[in-house]
């Protein structure tokens, strides 16, 4: 992983910082697991806006994903490690000793010709998606279930992992990559090892068209508007706009927002730092 920065032979270039992109080993994605990508731009079905700071960017194509890593038992190799447009985290094409093919989340080190397998009796190695139960205390993780079955919906993003701190029935306390540390049931499967791309939080764009690529418009901030769009806007010339707030009045920046009756509320040990 690294990133470069670029000579400033334009403006645009001046402060841009671009990817590496080391670990990419092709630029070709898999015909067979890509699917169309419908962009809404914010609007509904009427065509109106009804999400702001949305629109534009490319057109991307879906990579279809494989977050259940139910193939248990079946070795698969890496074939080649990949860019997806739909985000942050580079992405592994494995093909498995059946032939089938799959698109993965790629773990840090994952690398070319290398066997992952999931299931419950197999190795603690990196890429290996395996249940709660199985995996030492202390590990590194990421892809993790919240449901049996459900398939990874934690700890998926560039660079995030969460750490396996303890057993105590059918509960495993996980710490996660926001600070909370919680109880998942031990059927739940992870991923052995941290997300790859952990540089993209270095990354800078270097100028405001980037961003319109990626689809997003440009964002008004609320002490620019008027009292009556906005509880932070109005004012003599440039006065704060008070206490931080959404656009509905619900206080922001250490006001905490979560429900006191919250289903889930009985499994978090402990809330994440502010």
């Amino acid at each position: 992983m690294s990133v470069r920065k670029l000579k400033p032979i334009t403006p645009g270039q001046r402060f841009r910082v671009v990817n590496g992109f080391d670990a990419i080993t092709t630029d070709k994605p898999e015909k067979s697991l890509l699917a169309p990508k419908k962009r809404t731009g914010g609007r509904n079905s009427q065509g109106k806006m009804t999400m702001r700071y949305k629109g534009g960017g490319h057109k991307r194509r879906y990579r279809i994903m494989d977050f259940k890593r139910d193939k248990h038992g079946v070795p698969a190799t890496v074939a080649s490690i990949q860019y997806d447009p739909n985000r942050t985290a580079f992405i592994a094409l494995l093909n498995y000793q059946d032939g089938e093919k799959r698109y993965v989340i790629a773990q840090n080190g994952l690398q070319v010709g290398q066997n992952i397998v999931s299931g419950a009796d197999v190795a603690p190695e990196i890429g290996n998606a395996m249940p709660l139960s199985a995996i030492p205390l202390g590990t590194i993780i990421s892809c993790i279930e919240l449901h049996p079955g459900q398939g990874a919906v934690m700890a998926r993003s560039a660079g995030s992992f969460a750490q396996l701190m303890a057993r105590d029935g059918k509960f495993a306390t996980v710490k996660l990559p926001s600070g909370e540390v919680r109880l998942i049931l031990v059927t739940c499967l992870a991923t052995i090892g941290a997300v790859s791309n952990s540089d993209h939080q270095l990354l800078v764009g270097g100028k405001a068209g980037r961003t319109r690529w990626l689809g997003r418009r440009p964002r008004t901030r609320p002490v620019a508007m008027n009292p009556i769009d906005h509880p932070m806007g109005g004012g003599e010339g440039r006065s704060s706009g008070g206490h931080p707030r959404s656009r509905k009045g619900l206080p922001a920046k250490g006001f905490r927002t979560r429900s006191k009756t919250k289903a889930s509320n009985k499994y978090i040990v402990e809330r994440r730092k502010k």
